[in-house]
């Protein structure tokens, strides 16, 4: 009996994905709820669980092929026979014909990481992929010679980099990539230029710590490989690179919801922008004080989010979005903080949510967890939605303000510009204070100028004296 694997609803209106790896290959025996598949979505990289046990009798796509909800991504058979000589082997038992998986969502039932060591079918990395319903039946032989790479779509490292030495395209095949290496990938940008330009990234010897691969590995491995062949020194003078080249890249996957995103709050959200210069000295203070008292450490930004979440308790209309269809304004109970996050694979939202029943310990750790998945951009789909408030911390990027877009259909974000030491006039004299200018960006439709401003300067007043927030604690 041979079951179908399809790819399941990945929810807020996506409806495609992108393969990045396949965890098995055919003939492998899989448990259910077992990592098979790692694919990307607009929003983000998630391993799908099989939702059924047995033996992977196809495969059907490859890395960087773009597949819709409901199409088949593998077939699974029943053990039948084979299965005890599996089990006498140390493989996983396969499932019951009977039994699957108990996940309420296909492919986002799995609980903790059930993923095997990558395995990668024959010329997987080569061309430009099969059609819908058309099975990878080959496993285990060793990858083909790479060949018939197309024009790079990214520009490179924009960092000067040394000239690689000239050698030949099959030479650089045959040293460089080894089908058995699996080195860790330092990002999907990266997998993704190795797909377009015909190889697998992890195959390269990477030049950061433990064999990591960057963005120069992949870079060096292009130039080497459309480098022409070693020739004779000569006196005459080489051309230079055009520099003047233009270079097209393609708006799509998560650059697209995002592009997509903030068009949408450009054309329906009439936006206003106030913003505040912040004494901001005491939230240092108040900062070293709580790693006195506690001996645990607490970031400005989670202080200055939890003043964020008290705000919004103070003025709940602020934590609201705009029904166009009712002409409603639909003001959220439940405060859900989203934090604009810089990634690899561009500017991300993910959410804290529950934030206003979160004391300032949980608000601080679920906070270091974003950022510590910020780099990758490896957030779950359920991380990235149901925001109703954005804190964006641009001054980490060395600005001061911005006008910041709105986070659709939210009503507002509040912006964090870089903390400095400025002139300060302080009862009537100049001192040194460390400051921070404050911008904030509301839909006008939701409230008047009176109700952002009394906002901001909630905040500001937390930040110039922190104690202050005891008063609505």
């Amino acid at each position: 009996m041979s079951r179908e694997f399809l790819l399941p609803d990945l929810g807020e209106g996506l409806t495609e994905a992108e393969i990045v790896a396949w965890l098995v290959a055919p003939g492998d025996t899989i448990a259910i709820d077992q990592a098979v598949v790692e694919v990307e979505s607009a929003k983000s990289i998630v391993e799908l669980p099989s939702p059924y046990g047995g033996v992977v009798a196809s495969l059907f796509g490859e890395p960087g092929q773009v597949i819709h909800a409901g199409q088949v991504l593998l077939t699974v058979t029943d053990a039948a026979g084979g299965a005890a000589a599996d089990v006498a082997a140390g493989d996983v038992p396969a499932a019951a014909p009977s039994e699957v998986s108990g996940a309420v969502l296909v492919g986002y039932g799995t609980t903790e990481s059930t993923r095997p060591a990558r395995k990668v079918a024959a010329g997987r990395f080569c061309g430009t992929g099969t059609p819908s319903h058309t099975p990878v039946t080959t496993a285990d032989a060793p990858a083909p010679p790479v060949s018939m790479l197309p024009v790079p779509m990214l520009p490179v490292a924009a960092a000067p980099a040394e000239p690689a030495p000239s050698v030949s395209a099959a030479s650089v095949s045959s040293d460089a990539l080894d089908s058995t290496r699996r080195s860790p990938v330092v990002s999907p940008i990266v997998r993704r230029l190795a797909r377009d330009n015909g190889f697998d990234a992890s195959m390269l010897a990477g030049s950061g710590p433990n064999a990591l691969v960057l963005r120069s590995d992949v870079d060096n491995y292009i130039r080497a490989l459309t480098a022409p062949a070693a020739a004779p020194p000569s006196t005459a003078p080489t051309a230079p690179d055009d520099a003047s080249a233009d270079i097209r890249i393609p708006i799509s996957g998560l650059r697209k919801v995002v592009s997509q995103r903030l068009t949408t709050s450009r054309r329906e959200i009439p936006e206003a922008t106030i913003w505040l210069d912040v004494d901001a000295t005491a939230l240092f203070a108040a900062r070293d004080q709580l790693l006195t008292a506690t001996g645990e450490r607490f970031s400005v930004t989670a202080l200055i989010a939890r003043f964020v979440v008290a705000g919004l308790r103070v003025y709940p209309v602020l934590n609201s979005s705009v029904d166009t269809a009712s002409q409603e304004i639909l003001q959220h109970g439940a405060v859900n903080l989203g934090i604009a996050a810089q990634t690899s694979r561009g500017l991300m939202v993910p959410v804290i949510h529950g934030a206003h029943a979160m004391s300032l310990r949980q608000l601080r750790d679920s906070l270091a967890a974003l950022v510590a998945q910020s780099p990758e951009g490896t957030f779950a789909p359920s991380a990235l939605t149901g925001g109703t408030f954005t804190l964006n911390n641009f001054g980490s990027l060395g600005v001061d303000g911005s006008a910041a877009i709105i986070n659709h259909p939210e009503a507002a974000i509040l912006g964090i510009g870089r903390m400095i030491e400025r002139p300060w006039v302080v009862e009537h004299a100049l001192a040194v204070r460390t400051v921070v200018e404050l911008s904030m960006v509301f839909d006008h439709r939701v409230c008047d100028g009176g109700t952002a401003a009394g906002f901001l300067t909630y905040v500001a007043r937390c930040i110039e004296n922190p104690v202050s927030l005891l008063a609505d604690l």
